[in-house]
């Protein structure tokens, strides 16, 4: 037997079909036609291959046009046809009968795999000088039991989108019901309208176009607007207009609004350039995406996949329906993150608006239990269809809403001296016992650094040892102390606890950097960078989970954001010894105590932690903005560290301010977790 199978040949046409050629086989011909068909080159494959008789019942429309627009509608793709020849002379075929053969296709559609087997009949005709086989065509070629003037339909239905859930499965973002808001044509009056149009911030001319649509009958409800289950005191108050009613409707919903906004992101209607991109995928211009945050990450897996079916309809009153294909819908996951939304809440809340980031992590699992951005943005009122004036007013917002913070990067500031001082600890050249005697506010090495200077905010009494520097955060002690090491060891040290590398995290964020090119180029960037300033930037939950090594022992987790994520895995070790990390947890409850971090120096909850100020300077400033961090745990049960970062504290008490903050949310927390 000859096997034929699809994409083998290159067919020109005017090689098969001339006037004056070698003899050719009907089986030869069936093979050329079908390397066509599995090209989808429909017009050769009418123009050159098919007999007279079926162009005489079947025009270009029928068979081309036809065709084409069912495999683009359909979605038809990998096609393969295939034929058994049997052996035997050419002088076998006889030309005054049809050439018979079996043949089998198989293909995908939006509805799933359709294959059958079909009988192909080629008939031996003369066309003037051109004498060569035809395949007799009929509509069956593209479905069995389909004809001429039968129909062909598909019916879609939808999957339901996955939802996104807290660690304790509170709803994130869920399928929930809202409100669709609406006019009794015959009942709404202009100045309800006029008055309607201001509260929902629509236009009246738009609202005149909804009650003037064809279908419109005065005592019929046109819908106008949705509104999420948040707004019902929009609603109440604008259906107390006359004329003014709602429904339910369902919808995508975002309980925890702006708290979790830049985590959840939202969807929204797919747009020409999303629906290009996503080509293939089933997606129609009536479909809402992911477009930020999880939404948008996620969108494969919480979308799910539409059920459809494809049929016949024959032609006829009464006539029945034939399924060619069809698929039942895949709904989209439910998926569970380590995340704790009433914790987030409260940080949120603690942040009072103000433009800042925050984090919080278990140190002993690396789940994250809080990521947020301040100030968020409403997800439902970007789902449900934000106008222009709305999306202008938040762009121009100076505090930038719609920025998500908690993915950026930020010079840590004084924080990250617990850091250098577990380099210096694990290097060997920091001794947590000795000290530098250093006298004023200001410092410098020598002349040879020109004007640079390092400026400090406190005086202690000399010598001013590990404990003193970290709690009156000293910046010329870390100064010192960085000389002391190098930048080699600080590079390095920096380099083992995560900076200049990609976070293992599930959520893209900004890498850690210990400057623009990774390297420290003079001894004032040296000093700079041993206390947070200069080109470094550090990631807000890089900063949290940093912390870790002082409550592990030197080690940090790997820090996770999905509930099926494995927990406790080892990310970095060996970073500090067990006898440095207790040092260091002894100094940080005493940066509560005694030092700069006095709010969070409360009798319920024995807080330790780090302050941290950066200052943001233009080229020529004398000052700069201040942004003010407090990385803290609970010392006595260290359930997670949270870091928190406040823009533009310089006015309002500097990095103090935000011990403050972090610590309503630690009260906050206990006063939940108390029976």
């Amino acid at each position: 037997m000859k096997k034929w199978l699809t994409g083998i040949f290159i067919i020109a046409a005017a090689l098969t079909v001339t006037g004056c050629q070698e003899k050719v086989m009907p089986d030869d011909r069936l093979a050329d036609y079908i390397a066509l068909w599995n090209e989808k080159d429909f017009s050769v494959m009418y123009e050159d291959f098919v007999s007279s008789e079926t162009k005489e019942i079947f025009g270009v429309e029928d068979y081309v046009d036809r065709v084409e627009k069912l495999y683009t509608d359909l979605e038809i793709q990998n096609v393969e046809v295939t034929f058994d020849s049997p052996e035997g002379d050419e002088t076998e075929w006889s030309q005054e009968e049809p050439a018979m053969f079996p043949i089998h296709v198989k293909m995908e559609t939006l509805a799933g795999p359709v294959e059958f087997d079909k009988e192909v009949s080629l008939v031996y005709e003369e066309r003037g000088e051109q004498e060569n086989w035809f395949v007799d065509w009929a509509p069956s070629f593209i479905f069995p039991d389909l004809a001429k003037e039968d129909a062909i339909r598909v019916t879609t239905t939808p999957s339901v989108r996955g939802e996104v859930l807290d660690r304790n499965e509170k709803g994130l973002a869920i399928n929930g019901t809202g409100f669709e808001v609406g006019a009794i044509p015959g009942e709404l009056t202009n100045e309800a309208k006029a008055a309607l149009a201001e509260q929902l911030t629509l236009t009246v001319e738009y609202i005149d176009s909804q009650l003037n649509q064809a279908w419109v009958q005065p005592d019929l409800f046109v819908p106008l607007k949705q509104l999420a289950s948040s707004q019902n005191e929009l609603v109440n108050r604008v259906t107390e207009l006359p004329g003014v009613q709602f429904q339910q409707a369902e919808m995508r919903e975002y309980p925890y609004g702006e708290a979790l906004s830049h985590l959840t992101g939202y969807i929204g209607p797919i747009n020409a350039e999303e629906l290009e991109e996503h080509e293939g995928h089933g997606y129609t211009a009536s479909d809402y995406i992911g477009k930020r945050g999880l939404e948008q990450l996620l969108e494969e897996r919480l979308r799910g996949s539409s059920g459809a079916r494809i049929f016949i309809e024959k032609a006829g009153e009464g006539a029945e329906t034939i399924t060619v294909a069809e698929t039942a819908p895949v709904n989209g996951e439910t998926i569970t993150l380590t995340i704790d939304a009433d914790l987030q809440q409260m940080a949120y809340n603690a942040m009072k608006g103000q433009p800042g980031t925050s984090a919080a992590v278990d140190p002993k699992t690396g789940e994250t239990l809080v990521l947020t951005s301040s100030p968020g943005f409403d997800p439902n009122e970007w789902t449900l269809g934000i106008s222009a004036e709305r999306r202008e007013e938040l762009s121009n917002n100076p505090n930038a809403p719609t920025l998500n913070r908690f993915a950026a990067a930020y010079a840590p500031g004084s924080t990250q001296k617990t850091l250098t001082a577990a380099i210096g600890l694990k290097a060997g050249t920091l001794d947590p016992n000795e000290g530098y005697t250093i006298n004023g506010l200001t410092w410098q090495k020598d002349d040879s650094w020109g004007d640079f200077q390092v400026t400090r905010v406190h005086e202690a009494a000399n010598p001013i040892n590990l404990n003193k520097g970290l709690v009156f955060s000293d910046n010329i002690y870390f100064a010192q102390t960085a000389l002391e090491m190098g930048s080699v060891t600080l590079i390095n040290g920096l380099k083992e606890t995560g900076y200049e590398e990609e976070m293992p995290y599930s959520y893209p964020l900004t890498m850690s950097q210990i400057s623009n090119d990774g390297s420290i180029s003079s001894e004032g960037q040296l000093v700079d960078t041993s206390y947070g300033q200069g080109e470094m930037l550090t990631n807000i939950l890089h900063l949290a989970t940093m912390y870790e090594i002082v409550l592990n022992d030197g080690t940090m987790i790997k820090p996770t954001l999905f509930a099926d994520e494995a927990t406790g895995e080892v990310w970095k070790e060996g970073l500090l010894s067990a006898e440095h990390a207790a040092i260091l947890r002894n100094d940080l409850r005493e940066v509560v105590t005694v030092g700069f971090a006095h709010p969070a120096n409360i009798e319920s909850i024995a807080i330790a932690g780090k302050t941290g100020t950066a200052e943001l300077k233009g080229a020529g400033e004398d000052q700069g903005k201040e942004n003010g961090f407090f990385v803290a745990y609970n010392q006595d049960n260290p359930a997670f560290i949270m870091a928190m970062m406040i823009e533009g504290v310089e006015d309002i008490g500097g990095s103090t301010y935000v011990s403050e903050l972090v610590t309503e949310v630690f009260v906050n927390n206990q006063e939940r977790e108390q029976p």
